[in-house]
């Protein structure tokens, strides 16, 4: 799947130095490093707020905290991933 830049669509062949695919190379690598950035905030979100839930939980004996903290730092990446990444 190749990435159709602006520069692309007007008759321009990439960036200056660099051939189209070095281009498409550099697109790929910028894709795979937003999508694992993507995953480790969802992944680190769930770890986080679910730690602290079960810390919580541990302490009061209520043993509903942690997957209640698991969610809440799943929502909050969630959210987190689309006010940084779901504009353009």
């Amino acid at each position: 799947m190749a990435t159709v830049s602006a520069r692309d669509e007007h008759g321009d062949r990439g960036t200056p130095g660099r051939s189209m695919a070095e281009d498409e190379a550099v697109n790929r690598a910028l894709g795979l490093s937003t999508g694992w950035a993507v995953f480790s905030y969802l992944i680190s979100g769930m770890l986080a707020y679910g730690g602290i839930g079960w810390v919580i939980g541990h302490f009061t004996h209520i043993a509903l905290l942690f997957p209640i903290g698991m969610m809440v730092g799943l929502a909050i990446a969630v959210g987190w991933i689309i006010y940084r990444y779901g504009r353009q």
